[in-house]
């Protein structure tokens, strides 16, 4: 027994690569007076504060575990690297501050956060509003997580963009030479189409555009192929007649096989991405 304890006690080389850090665990405290220029790293567990203001009080790499914050002011503060978990800030304000690669977790919290607290770089705005996204998604909060999701496309949008055109040194560095240049605005380029298409999923209104887009194609075509190009009124009777090409309704027998083909992949398609829109609705309510 005694060789197997100090066999027990005796550090291998690998151990000596690891210290003991120096966050600790505070449990069960509540704030009582309002905290300014503090400066704390620590695991807080079941948290508890009320009508209590934080002003530049610096949170960085904190965990907040179970802890609940009614009606609390954040002015100011910094949350650089937080972790979220199962918390609640219920009614609280955030006023100018740092939440980058902040992690949230079932926690209760306004999405006003999303308007007025999202980093400025796109890639931590990008990550900011996924990470609210999916926390809202926990909670069943539908109205925010459409929200969360809006900032993350734009966020996306906007840093896919810079990726291949930005000269700034962060875009230059990650992305510099030709090849990389161009997978990026390659990414730019399908995530830019499917956004004018239907929004990325997000959208029933560019949907809808998109397919009367395709039934005024359809309409043209048909004027220039088979009827009068200068004639007002035979535009007229296209449009009519390419509702029914569109929806399926009907199959004009001078139409080219190839081309009837076409139409009716682009409507499959069409549908698809309409259905896949009111399942991802209704499955977050």
């Amino acid at each position: 027994m005694e060789n197997n304890d100090a066999s027990e006690n005796i550090k291998t080389p690998e151990d000596e690569s690891f210290k003991l850090g120096n966050r600790a665990v505070m449990s069960d405290f509540y704030v009582s007076s309002d905290i300014e220029d503090q400066q704390f790293k620590k695991i807080f567990i079941r948290l508890n504060a009320k009508k209590i203001a934080f002003k530049k009080v610096t949170f960085d790499h904190c965990f907040f575990d179970s802890c609940y914050f009614n009606n609390c002011v954040f002015n100011t503060c910094s949350f650089i690297g937080c972790k979220f978990i199962g918390s609640n800030f219920h009614l609280c304000a955030f006023e100018r501050c740092n939440f980058q690669y902040a992690i949230f977790e079932r926690t209760q919290i306004e999405d006003d956060i999303l308007d007025k607290e999202a980093p400025l770089e796109e890639n931590l705005k990008r990550s900011f509003a996924r990470t609210l996204r999916m926390n809202f998604q926990q909670i069943g909060d539908a109205k925010a997580v459409n929200k969360a999701i809006s900032l993350e496309l734009n966020a996306t949008s906007a840093y896919l963009k810079k990726s291949w055109s930005s000269k700034e040194t962060y875009y230059s560095k990650k992305y510099g030479g030709f090849s990389k240049r161009s997978l990026q605005f390659l990414r730019w380029l399908e995530f830019w189409i499917l956004d004018l298409t239907w929004g990325n999923g997000e959208s029933v209104l560019k949907l809808l555009r998109t397919i009367i887009l395709v039934i005024v194609c359809i309409a043209l075509y048909d004027t220039l192929v088979f009827h009068d190009f200068y004639n007002i009124h035979d535009y007229i009777k296209s449009l009519e007649t390419s509702s029914a090409v569109f929806f399926g309704f009907k199959t004009p027998n001078e139409y080219p096989n190839i081309c009837v083909a076409l139409i009716s992949a682009i409507r499959l398609t069409l549908f698809a991405f309409f259905t896949a829109i009111l399942v991802k609705r209704f499955s977050r309510r």
